[in-house]
């Protein structure tokens, strides 16, 4: 039997041949476990919700980055384009909901965020940069998670929904890490962004008390090897 190399979940014989490797950017610490994609395709309205809320918070902090940092040069030329992308990114995922027979709905937060939202520090450009490596760790993980959802999903629509994302959110990483690199040295930025994809894992760590809850950025790592850290 052929495995999914990122997740460790068995393939069918019919897909092992055809199925390639998932892509990760590779700043994420630990790859997400197999129970996590388990869960997250057994419920999947529930994980569509959820990343809708994502498209739009995602916009919303590249907002709020702007209007934090007003005046600083060839930020706003870089994060409006963005802030565009993730609202239509958005409004695809929701007209999807909408096709289903649902809704946008509250849904209990994971806490994934407000988790990462405690390592920025507070004094500047400290907090820039810490800012910006948190958005990029986000956009690095969804990556990672919708590529496996594109590879494992039983529903057609869903897998051409989330490939068909994933080239958008390694690029949004990839931004981030430009705004880093214009302003600081790599030998500032690549510690700090060590330290913050450990805190990455802390805040991915554990398991769901219920399964119901499961959500793009959940809980579920798949602890490392020696060998394969």
């Amino acid at each position: 039997m052929a495995f999914c190399s990122t997740c460790g979940l068995p393939l069918p014989v019919a897909e092992a041949a055809a199925v390639t490797p998932v892509a990760s950017i590779r700043w994420l610490a630990a790859p997400t476990s197999a129970l996590w994609v388990q869960q997250a395709i057994a419920r999947p309205m529930e994980v569509l919700i959820d990343h809708a809320h994502c498209e739009r918070k995602a916009a919303g902090s590249a907002v709020q980055l702007m209007f934090r940092y007003l005046c600083e040069p060839g930020l706003g030329e870089v994060l409006s384009p963005l802030v565009r992308e993730e609202l239509e990114h958005f409004e695809q995922v929701l007209a999807l909901l909408k096709a289903r027979g649902r809704y946008l709905e509250p849904l209990p937060s994971p806490g994934y965020g407000a988790q990462l939202a405690k390592h920025v520090r507070r004094g500047e450009p400290e907090r820039m940069l810490d800012s910006f490596l948190v958005a990029g760790l986000i956009e690095a993980r969804s990556h990672e998670r919708m590529a496996l959802l594109a590879q494992h999903s039983p529903d057609p629509e869903l897998r051409d929904l989330y490939a068909g994302l994933l080239q958008s959110e390694a690029r949004h990483f990839g931004l981030y890490w430009v705004l880093c690199e214009e302003r600081w040295p790599r030998d500032v930025i690549v510690p700090r962004l060590q330290a913050l994809a450990l805190a990455e894992v802390e805040a991915l760590s554990g398991e769901l008390e219920r399964p119901e809850d499961v959500r793009m950025h959940s809980v579920g790592i798949r602890k490392q090897s020696p060998k394969e850290a």
